[in-house]
């Protein structure tokens, strides 16, 4: 087997003649490497510190858990996207104080509002290869057992990381089981909402204008970091004091033009440019149609069963929300790999590979490898329908939810905690108790029950062979029984009390399994279910682990012979991109400018949602003064900016720094173009849209004034 850097190198080595600036997801580690490329690209720092995550900026840049922030003063003071903070905006609205609609502006700390028990951030502070020791013991092993080797490995890993009081620790697994890294995070949980536009701008145009250019989103929010005094971290509490972290970003006073170097520092989600040709197909022929129509058949059930009901509306805003973007990208997802005809590319691409390796000396074992690796795709799409729904019931509902966490968190209690499964051990508690404590705000009954019912209805629709005797027994096995059976059961569930859940929360098995309380029992006896789907997809996913780094060779060895670099696809953790500010042709006789200005809001603007921009912000654009904020160039207020930089879902709220590292803009959206990116790179379309840092300080400046906000972060007070 082939030395584990040898990817890295082979990745670099041919990096300078080859790799676009605009393309690539890059490892910190792997910058300093990068640093000719980046010198031509026009950064002006030191690459050497972009690798270094203990120092400026990487160190500013922090998670939320699927979206991205930056630290932006030295108390803590943390700035992202709009729609990233929607939920804790969410939580701390109502009917009479509607936050989401009016926006909020703490006077002091003091009025800072808690952003729920689940919030956190996480501060990377350590990037560490453990490939042997993972894969140590899963050689030899297949299947399960392969999979439980490295599950071992990795919770003993963790373990040990997590020694450190305040720390959260994972391990990643880049190119797709070649390589792993134990990444260590500090974890802060006393999380404050300190300033949230207006929906009207930090939502302005919403689905309508989603993916779209040209944007004019004011897409930011603020929040504050606490620690107890003693400076570690610390659950909510009155005493607790702003966190002061190692550094922070400093805001850029300078204009922003095209041409102009550009670089993103974030937590991108998933990509999968990696996948196989077949992985590709059923993406675009299977999972995408079908997750289409799943998001739209569940916006259109929130939607009638919240009508004229302003607190449902309220407290299903951030599921809604959420639901809107997952419709909008799957959909442009499509169209966009539809364009790029993926399919034909991608099979194209792969038969290539595969011909190269055939004429390669000693070949023979990988391709039996890549062959028993698609044997293994080929069987998982059996159940697919019927798994998505599932899912779906499993982890789009709050109480059924809650219950079923409940069951599956007092059995595994009775397992060592090294045994326990993933997401229910005693690290994860604190989290798990946090999402019952915020079940209240983000659930009714009668729209859970008709979302289930719905669900229901589509697996009852299909096959014999894909029922499941379990989800039979509790909710029917004919559609005319599902609202009855639902009825009796959220009527005789107790779980609707955050005083029962948390006090389910303490009881073991034995106590649980006594319970009278009818959605614990229906967990209890869906269970099973849940334990055998779960042992076929680890089987799966075992085989997988071991299989598909033969596929990453062929892929990395055929790429090196046509001159290409490999980077690993994106999975969650620190990456950086970088490019320039960066004009838009999607199409024949379609040019688009990379700025965009306040103008545009006001040519947008009907009175109605989405396009209902507040009267504050027409009458100061009308009265036109910009003050410092205005560009030199076009004579007004910048709202937007388009740059090439290489995105995908999780890098909302990413830092755009300019070439002296200071933040220009907040990452929030893609092109419609560009939405299938996070499968297939096609450097004519991709482009990121970004949040301009000179219309956020205008804002707290002229129209929404934080006047304290701009002081901390050192910005003039216009």
């Amino acid at each position: 087997m082939r030395p584990r850097l040898t990817v890295l190198a082979l990745c670099l080595s041919t990096a300078a003649g080859t790799a676009h600036a605009d393309e690539g997801m890059w490892m910190p580690s792997q910058l300093p490497m990068l640093a000719k490329q980046l010198k031509a690209a026009g950064f002006k720092g030191d690459p050497a510190a972009l690798g270094d995550l203990t120092r400026h900026p990487m160190n500013a840049v922090v998670s939320l858990g699927g979206c991205t922030a930056s630290f932006v003063s030295p108390q803590g003071l943390v700035v992202t996207n709009h729609h990233c903070a929607m939920g804790a905006i969410q939580l701390n609205s109502t009917p009479q104080d509607n936050l989401i609609e009016n926006g909020f502006i703490a006077a002091d700390l003091a009025a800072e509002r808690p952003a729920g028990p689940g919030t956190r951030i996480w501060v990377t502070t350590g990037f560490t290869p453990v490939t042997e020791r993972v894969l140590a013991a899963a050689k030899g092993k297949s299947g399960r057992d392969y999979f439980d080797a490295v599950d071992v490995a990795e919770k003993q890993i963790v373990a040990e990381c997590e020694q450190d009081p305040g720390t959260r620790c994972s391990v990643a697994n880049m190119y797709y089981g070649r390589e792993f890294h134990l990444i260590k995070q500090l974890e802060l949980q006393d999380i404050r909402l300190v300033y949230a536009p207006p929906r009207a701008i930090g939502n302005y145009g919403d689905e309508i204008d989603n993916f779209m250019w040209p944007r004019h989103t004011g897409d930011f929010a603020f929040y504050r970091a606490y620690v107890g005094k003693d400076g570690k971290p610390a659950a909510y509490s009155k005493d607790n004091v702003p966190y002061q972290p190692p550094s922070h970003l400093t805001v850029s006073t300078a204009p922003v033009k095209a041409g102009d170097f550009a670089m993103l520092a974030g937590y991108p989600g998933t990509t999968y440019r990696h996948r196989t040709a077949s992985e590709f197909t059923q993406q675009i022929e299977w999972q995408l149609p079908s997750r289409i129509a799943l998001f739209d058949g569940m916006l259109k059930t929130i939607d009638a069963s919240t009508a004229g009901d302003a607190e449902a509306e309220v407290l299903y805003a951030s599921t809604v929300a959420s639901l809107k973007n997952g419709l909008k990208r799957a959909q442009g997802e499509l169209e966009g790999l539809l364009r790029s005809d993926a399919v034909r590319v991608r099979r194209n691409d792969e038969q290539a590979m595969l011909a190269w390796l055939g004429k390669q000396p000693e070949s023979a074992t990988t391709r039996a490898g890549i062959d028993a690796m698609q044997a293994v795709l080929d069987d998982a799409g059996a159940t697919r329908e019927r798994d998505q729904l599932l899912a779906t019931v499993r982890t789009r509902t709050e109480l059924l939810r809650s219950a079923i966490t409940l069951q599956r968190l007092a059995t595994e209690r009775g397992k060592p905690d090294a045994a326990r499964e993933s997401g229910y051990q005693q690290r994860d508690e604190t989290r798990i108790e946090a999402s019952l404590k915020q079940v209240q705000r983000r659930y009714a009954p009668k729209v859970e029950k008709a979302l289930l019912a719905d669900l229901l209805r589509q697996y009852m629709a299909l096959p014999a062979d894909q029922r499941v005797a379990e989800v039979d027994a509790v909710f029917g096995n004919k559609p005319g029984d599902i609202d009855a059976r639902l009825d009796a059961l959220y009527a005789a569930s107790e779980l609707g009390s955050e005083g029962a859940r948390l006090a389910t929360f303490k009881q073991d098995a034995a106590a649980l399994a006594a319970s009278k309380d009818a959605l614990l029992q229906a967990a209890l006896t869906l269970q099973p279910a849940w334990l055998r789907m779960e042992e076929q997809t680890k089987q799966r996913g075992g085989e997988l682990l071991r299989l598909r780094p033969a596929y990453m060779q062929a892929l990395i060895d055929f790429r090196k012979s046509q001159g290409r670099a490999v980077y690993p696809d994106a999975n969650s953790t620190l990456r950086v991109s970088y490019g320039k500010v960066s004009p838009l042709s999607p199409r024949d006789g379609i040019d688009y400018r990379p700025l965009t200005t306040v103008a545009g809001i006001v040519e947008k603007n009907t009175g109605v949602d989405p396009f209902d921009a507040p009267k504050p912000l027409l009458d100061a654009i009308a009265k036109g003064d910009f003050g410092t904020t205005v560009d030199p160039t076009l004579g007004t207020q910048t709202v937007n900016f388009m740059t090439n930089l290489d995105t995908t879902g999780g890098n909302s709220g990413s830092p755009v720094l300019d070439a002296n590292g200071k933040l220009i803009g907040l990452n929030f959206d893609s092109n419609w173009e560009a939405v299938s990116a996070s499968w297939m790179f096609d450097p004519r379309y991709k482009r990121a849209i970004h949040v301009d840092m000179r219309y956020l300080r205008w804002l707290l400046a002229k129209v929404y004034p934080a006047p304290n906000l701009l002081k901390e972060m050192g910005m003039p007070a216009e």
